[in-house]
């Protein structure tokens, strides 16, 4: 395989990673948009109830994560017939979760919202549980294809994920400020016009999945006698392999939790700037993600073929082309901090402190892009465990406490956060970095 096809390989797998995920990014952000216009209370309520729904859906990573990394194995050994079957156990589990989460969403809404407090803030009680009591009746059906476009995607297959995400949000789109507030004929339903346009694209979305998986146009295959049969042992294995990653991604959520409630110690212009900049990074993510989902899948196929210098050598061509892009992210950043910075606010004293904060939020990408894809590159060889300790360690060491140090204790405010955020993205780099050309792996 000459470079030129090589490149093509990972661009052709990242690239529609990118475009799917961050369309689901632009539609969380145009949601909130609409929400915002029924008032603050709403805002807030739907807001929290889409945080709860995220919690929820990181847990499923389990399955996700655990079922790709031994698909894409089967798949690259060419064991057509055994990866079906972990696919299928995967289904099963991701469907007796779904109907289990939807009991938890729409009997325990208003138990969950009781952690808004008391004083003015009844209608963002309301608001909350009507969201997510709505969301709930569709849960079954969004769970499960959030499952399964999630092992799609993590295989490789990013052009059929991106083409059914797409396609959700679009309709999505289309429906939420039609149901939210009764245009073209419909009636304004408000907040639960919005979670039931959430719930009619998750429908449909799942049905073109279901399709797809049937048509025998992906390398996987939904076969019923996979679904109608647990295997304890492939379930063993799924929790063995995904937990890892589940319990990595929540300690990393859990530590930028920790990092905003110290911007919001420091100042309405601090914690605004910082919520400006995560906005920023959020969709940032989406690109590094989808060039880490591609390392991962290329990985794991070769490793399951055998090839592990090809392995190797698509992992080092995959770094190239994420420097690339990160170079160029990082200097458009640069050159245009202000007009960034002012999408999303107004506030003069916040585009100041986000024009001047900008620049060691542009150098901390660097690491962070890089690392996505080192990370991704030991997801597939296995390296889930590494990822994880590697990631409760820093987390707890930097983000919680050296990030206190540097913004409380030396007075940095936000230049610390993201100064400590460049230092922990660079460590854990060159430690990833180092794991995957010198890990054990190799030598298995």
């Amino acid at each position: 395989m000459n470079k030129p096809s090589q490149i093509s390989t990972i661009l052709k797998t990242s690239l529609p990673a990118v475009i799917d995920l961050s369309s689901q990014t632009i539609m969380w952000t145009i949601e909130a948009i609409f929400i915002g216009r029924l008032g603050a209370s709403a805002f807030a309520g739907v807001g929290m109830a889409i945080q709860v729904i995220l919690v929820f859906l990181s847990i499923l990573l389990t399955f996700v994560v655990g079922a790709s990394l031994i698909i894409n194995r089967r798949l690259g050994a060419r064991d057509f017939s055994q990866a079906n079957h972990i696919f299928g156990q995967a289904m099963m589990m991701g469907v007796l979760m779904a109907f289990i989460f939807a009991l938890i969403w729409y009997s325990g809404a208003i138990h969950i919202f009781k952690l808004i407090e008391e004083g003015g803030s009844r209608l963002a009680r309301e608001s909350g549980v009507t969201y997510l009591r709505t969301v709930a009746w569709f849960a079954p059906l969004l769970i499960t294809n959030f499952v399964a476009v999630g092992i799609i995607r993590a295989i490789g297959e990013t052009r059929y994920s991106m083409m059914v995400n797409v396609t959700i949000n679009l309709l999505n789109l289309l429906l939420c400020p039609s149901l939210i507030f009764g245009w073209f004929g419909l009636p304004r339903l408000e907040v639960r016009g919005a979670a039931l346009a959430v719930g009619i694209a998750h429908s449909v979305g799942f049905v073109l999945t279901f399709l797809l998986l049937r048509s025998r146009r992906l390398p996987l295959v939904l076969r019923f006698r996979d679904i109608a049969k647990p295997n304890w042992a492939t379930a063993k294995e799924l929790f063995k392999s995904g937990m890892p990653t589940t319990i990595e991604q929540l300690t990393w959520a859990l530590g930028q939790l920790v990092v905003t409630s110290y911007a919001a110690t420091m100042g309405v212009v601090v914690l605004s700037t910082q919520t400006v900049l995560t906005r920023i990074q959020a969709v940032l993510s989406m690109v590094y993600m989808g060039f880490g989902l591609g390392a991962m899948s290329i990985t794991g196929k070769h490793v399951g073929a055998a090839e592990k210098a090809l392995a190797i050598r698509m992992a080092r061509l995959a770094h190239r082309v994420m420097a690339v892009f990160v170079l160029v992210i990082v200097s458009v950043m640069v050159c245009f901090s202000r007009t960034i910075v002012s999408v999303f606010t107004t506030d003069v004293a916040t585009l100041d402190l986000g024009q001047r904060a900008i620049w060691i939020f542009a150098f901390a990408q660097i690491p962070k892009a890089m690392n996505n894809v080192v990370s991704g590159n030991l997801r597939g060889v296995g390296e889930l465990k590494w990822l994880m300790w590697n990631t409760i360690f820093f987390v707890a060491l930097l983000e919680i406490g050296l990030n206190y140090v540097a913004a409380f204790a030396l007075g940095w405010g936000l230049y610390g956060i993201w100064g400590i955020q460049s230092l922990d993205e660079t460590i854990r780099l060159s430690m990833n970095f180092w794991r995957f050309h010198r890990g054990k792996w190799q030598h298995v």
